[in-house]
């Protein structure tokens, strides 16, 4: 059983990823913006975009995809070496890493995003405000302590004794 900790901190990654793949198969599907309450194409004047087919694109692979594969290996721990050079903190799962990079992506996108459009919205605001408690949930010691590399090792030497 996931402790509450680190069981929130999976919820909030899901609801991203859910949340990233609506809107990116939105912008995909529709790059003029129609299918998001009809997003003017002007607020892109600003940024190297005709329409919203590129941002979509990144929004749903980004922000999307990736977090539904984080957070299905912060549940299942896979062990995929290629993923070990990404992950920076050597003594936890890469998932965990990844996780926290997720949080940095979304502010980043947000940064990003709101410099193009020149102009900061209520949805600009709560994810930004949204990737703090990202942060702070992956950061809590419980959550940590689920995702070091020694209490990993620990649980699948037990699992075969």
């Amino acid at each position: 059983m996931k402790k509450k900790g680190q069981l929130i901190h999976i919820l909030f990654l899901l609801f991203l990823a859910l949340s990233a793949i609506g809107g990116g198969m939105a912008l995909i599907i529709s790059p003029s913006g129609k299918l998001l309450g009809g997003l003017p194409l002007s607020i892109l004047k600003s940024s190297p975009f005709s329409d919203f087919l590129i941002p979509g694109i990144i929004l749903f692979f980004v922000l999307g995809i990736f977090p539904i594969l984080i957070v299905w290996s912060l549940i299942k721990k896979p062990i995929i070496p290629f993923m070990e050079y990404f992950n920076l903190f050597k003594d936890m799962h890469w998932s965990w890493s990844c996780s926290i990079y997720v949080a940095f992506i979304l502010i980043v996108w947000i940064q990003v995003e709101t410099y193009f459009i020149q102009g900061v919205g209520w949805l600009q605001m709560f994810y930004m405000l949204y990737s703090i408690p990202m942060l702070i949930l992956a950061l809590l010691p419980q959550t940590r302590n689920s995702y070091a590399l020694k209490t990993i090792k620990s649980h699948i030497i037990k699992s075969y004794l």
